[in-house]
């Protein structure tokens, strides 16, 4: 009985919101990591861009919410979520065309493209604030249980309850999907081969016939429509602040590097490596080890490795590894 507590008490505090945390991180990694496969820049204002995604299926939410128009058992923000992608995308493609495209032409370096994408996320950055404010958001009706914690106990007998919200299903789900499409997409589809031509050697890729243009425009399409759904699953199972999306940027850099910057299936499972290591680490084993061990060694400190206020210091000490020990990530990267 103490043994299936203690599965139940990691299952709820560690395994279901890592899970739900790696599948935001993996989605936003392989938006990074598709940009710099094919742009062949880092670009730090992603997070920004997940935010601005965000805050439109936050309003247009509200604006259904308004109108009595809702989505049953599932949240409204779903609904939402097209317009949100339609408006990212437009955004996306309007800075590529009045800011990328000239660094392009040149051909500058990566470092001239990041210093561009930094100003780009002050910008961005400034815009959500300005339209929807700097404190927490809520979408308002994302927040329904499949099964609560009490219920969980009276069902099983258990001291431990289980408590999984609806959008924490619906963001694995929907992440799988996703990236399994996408994945579909850019090995058996045209389009997809062209980008991967593309981006495994340029001037070859010209050389055949591939619109270099057209080329940037998906990625940019692509790269916008997993910030939205990211941002907003984040949002959901969460809530909405701007300056949050920021602070994510290190741990979804993070889970590029260490699946192999420009490896998208790599940046898959580097989300799911960072969001467990920095939910294990930050985790207070106490409980957990007052039901397997006997009394007389149950522990009187909270049993915890770091404290949940240095969370990002664990993605920060994965990146700094993975770049000492192993540049190429864990799987190579640069394999778009």
């Amino acid at each position: 009985m103490d043994f299936l507590n203690a599965i139940v008490l990691m299952a709820n505090f560690v395994i279901v919101p890592a899970l739900t945390y790696g599948s935001q991180l993996a989605l936003g990694a392989i938006g990074v990591t598709l940009i710099y496969g094919v742009l062949r820049f880092a670009n730090f204002a992603y997070g920004d861009l997940m935010a601005f995604g965000t805050m439109i299926s936050i309003l247009i939410t509200w604006k259904f919410q308004s109108m009595g128009i809702s989505f049953g058992f599932l949240p409204t923000a779903l609904l939402a979520l097209p317009f949100a992608i339609i408006a990212t995308i437009l955004v996306s493609l309007f800075f590529d065309k009045v800011i990328f495209e000239y660094y392009r032409i040149k051909k500058s370096p990566g470092v001239t493209l990041i210093v561009v994408s930094l100003g780009l996320m002050f910008v961005l950055n400034g815009i959500v604030r300005v339209v929807i404010g700097t404190g927490d958001r809520q979408f308002f009706d994302g927040q329904k249980f499949l099964i609560k914690a009490n219920e969980f106990k009276e069902l099983t007998g258990l001291n431990e309850g289980l408590a999984i919200k609806s959008t924490q299903l619906i963001t694995l789900v929907t992440t799988i999907f996703v990236a399994l499409l996408l994945f579909w997409f850019l090995d058996k589809t045209k389009t997809g081969k062209s980008m991967r031509a593309y981006s495994n050697n340029e001037d070859l890729a010209l050389l055949s016939g591939i619109d270099p243009n057209r080329v940037v425009m998906i990625t940019w399409i692509i790269a916008s429509i997993l910030a939205t759904v990211a941002g907003t699953l984040y949002g959901l199972d969460k809530s909405f602040k701007p300056f949050t999306y920021f602070n994510n940027l290190l741990p979804i850099f993070a889970a590029a590097i260490v699946g192999g910057i420009g490896n998208p299936i790599g940046a898959f499972f580097g989300g799911f490596l960072v969001a467990f290591s920095e939910i294990m680490i930050t985790y207070a084993y106490k409980k957990v080890l007052i039901y397997l061990l006997p009394e007389n060694l149950e522990p009187t400190s909270l049993m915890q490795l770091l404290s949940t206020d240095y969370k990002f210091a664990v993605s920060f000490s994965i990146l700094v590894i993975v770049l000492l020990f192993r540049p190429n990530g864990i799987f190579r990267g640069k394999v778009l």
